[in-house]
């Protein structure tokens, strides 16, 4: 046995790590940073969709959490972790 052969037999494991980062982990990394800023600039009048679907206005920005406007008459708070995504408005 060579005295290198331990270190050549890591080297398609390190390739497969590279391409797994590249691949899956960095874009995920990049979409999740993304998400975080849509949400730190949320604002008052902003629509928005929840993870459980119900589409709304925000009407009040908390530190935590946002006051959702569904209906005329039917405001909820939700926390700002469960913002899907933000509506875009023309």
């Amino acid at each position: 046995m060579q005295p290198n052969a331990g270190a050549i037999n890591f080297i398609p494991l390190i390739f497969i790590f590279f391409v797994f980062y590249f691949l899956i982990i960095r874009p995920q990394q990049k979409k999740q940073k993304e998400h975080r800023e849509v949400i730190k600039n949320l604002k008052k009048n902003d629509e928005v969709v929840t993870n459980g679907g119900i589409h709304g206005t925000i009407i009040n920005v908390k530190e935590k959490t946002f006051i959702l406007r569904l209906d005329e008459n039917l405001k909820i708070e939700i926390d700002k972790g469960s913002i899907a995504y933000a509506k875009k408005l023309r």
